[in-house]
Order: structure tokens, then sequence, then C-alpha cells
């Protein structure tokens, strides 16, 4: 008999779901849109289906658990969503009770940008080591640190928001109601707004900054340049803060490595003092798309060890 878990990957736009062996095997899986329109009973009907419906692919294995990994901030004790623009319908939901209701059986909650981390830590680029921190790059900019293999949560759920760590003071607005954020400096978003600012058009998005990058466009490569500085000046105080041995970075912006890690390893170079002195690595995620459904996965693994 084999024993597995599923992990959920929940998006504003996309449902995902797996059944993860506890070697890492996937074992099944299932993707769909995920669809707002009928409100919130409608969503977590839809979330409990799918769930219901890898059980029954697998019947007769044994079920060690259920993870979800959602956008937001999360109140951990409760198992309550209490931010999340793109999941507007679950809003102050206690989300992870009414899936378990649903289910007859306990799920596990977890920020997806958590449960991207906790993926890489279990089957991806951190393997070899016990604390991490992973960077997700793209519209905005997430982040979920690990510490003694497991998630920092900080004392309510809201660790890790490293996006919102001020690069430029009193630089651009942010929606969290601060100015110069990370994620106003080097995501998807802020790549696109450069753009737009150095005169390359209007409208581009961040794939096709990349794409004029790669046909040798100056004011392109600069963008990413712009973009890495700001990363770097944000790894360097992360790596200052924490001393952990490996800083994954994932999302679509990877694919622009070349352009941005030059700009983004001199900053490192510049400001950290622990990364002139120590082997600490920053190094390209490796599990994609399919980190959060592996962390969400491996939740229910690591409830049954503690």
């Amino acid at each position: 008999m084999v024993r597995y878990s599923i992990g959920v990957d929940l998006g504003g736009t996309n449902l995902r779901a797996a059944a993860i062996s506890e070697s890492g095997e996937i074992l099944e899986k299932i993707s769909g849109k995920t669809d707002l329109s009928g409100g919130r009973d409608a969503v977590l009907d839809d979330i409990a289906g799918r769930i219901l419906e890898l059980r029954e692919r697998l019947e007769g294995q044994e079920l060690a658990g259920v993870g979800i990994g959602v956008p937001g901030f999360i109140r951990m004790a409760e198992g309550v969503i209490v931010g999340s623009n793109n999941l507007p319908e679950l809003e102050g939901v206690p989300v992870r009770d009414e899936i378990g209701r649903r289910l007859g059986s306990a799920v596990i909650l977890e920020n997806d940008a958590n449960a991207a981390a906790l993926g890489e830590k279990w089957m991806g680029a951190g393997r070899d080591v016990e604390d991490l921190v992973l960077l997700t790059l793209g519209t905005g900019i997430g982040g979920g640190i690990i510490c003694g293999g497991r998630v920092l949560h900080g004392f309510v759920g809201m660790a890790g928001e490293i996006g919102h760590i001020t690069i430029v003071p009193n630089g651009n607005p942010c929606g969290c109601g601060n100015h110069g954020c990370l994620e106003k400096h080097a995501s998807a978003t802020a790549v696109e707004a450069m753009a737009y600012l150095m005169g390359l058009g209007e409208g581009l998005s961040a794939k096709d900054v990349f794409e004029l990058a790669e046909k040798g466009e100056p004011l392109a490569r600069a963008a990413f340049a712009r973009m890495g500085a700001a990363l770097g000046q944000a790894l360097a105080a992360l790596i200052n803060i924490f001393n952990f041995p490996l800083y994954l970075l994932s999302g679509g912006l990877l694919p622009a490595w070349d352009y941005f890690a030059p700009a983004m390893f001199a900053e490192i170079e510049t400001r950290s003092f622990t990364w002139r002195h120590t082997k600490t690595r920053v190094e390209r995620a490796i599990l994609g798309n399919e980190a959060g459904l592996y962390g969400a996965a491996y939740l229910p693994f690591q409830l049954l060890k503690s």
C-alpha cells in the first residue's frame, strides 16, 4: 500500500491538485480554472471536489492528509485568509475548516510562496540544506523562509513578505501602503513600468522586454539591470540577517537571469560582509510551478513526523 498526500495550489486563475507519494512521486494530477463567479461556497465546493476526485482515483491507498497553498496572508491558528487580492471571495473565511468539513478530514492551509519554498526544500534545489529563503519573481514578489526544515511563520503567520522590504525610501508607491517596496522595483510589473518610462513602448509585457533584451536592445537590458540591482539589495540584507546557506529565485522572470543576475551579484558583493566571507549560494529554483504542489503535499508528511 502506498502512502500519499494531496497538495493543492489555489490561485486567482488556476486550481491545481496532485497526489504525491511519501517518496516524492506524483501519482495523479488534475488542473482547471478557478471559478470565482459562483461566490465563496462554489469555490470551496470546487476545491473539495478536486480533492475527492484524487482520493477516488487512489482508492485503497493510504491518505496521509491534505495541504492547500493559497495566495495572501493567513492567520495560521484559525486557518483564515486575511489578505488576498487574488481571492477576495475567501477573505475572512475559515477556509481550512470549511474544506475539512466538506472532506470529513483535516486540512493544512499554507501561504503559496511558503509552500513553494517547502517544496524546493523537500524535492528541489534545497534538498541538501535545512535553512533557505525563496523569492518568487512574478507580477509581484513573494517569499518563503525555511528554518530547520520548516516554514518560518512568525507569530501569526505573516513572516516572509520579502516583496515588501523597502528598497528605495520614498520610492514607488505600493498597494500595501508603503513606498519603495522590492516588488515595485524588481517584479515583472516593475520591469514593464521601467520599459515604458525608458521609451521602449506602451503596453509591453515583461516577456516582451525580455525578448528585446535577447535581441540586444540596450534599454531592455538596462531595465533588467535595474531590477537586478534592487534584488541584490534585498538579498544582501537577507544574507546579513539570516546567514542561511541558500537563497533561491523562482518565477516567470527567471529566463532573464543572464540580464539581471550580474547586477544582483554586484550589489550582494558590495553590501554583504557575510556573502564575502562565506560560501553562501544564490541560485535558481528548479521545480517551477510544481514547487507549490510539492510543498503543500509535504505538509501532512511533516505533521506525521512531528
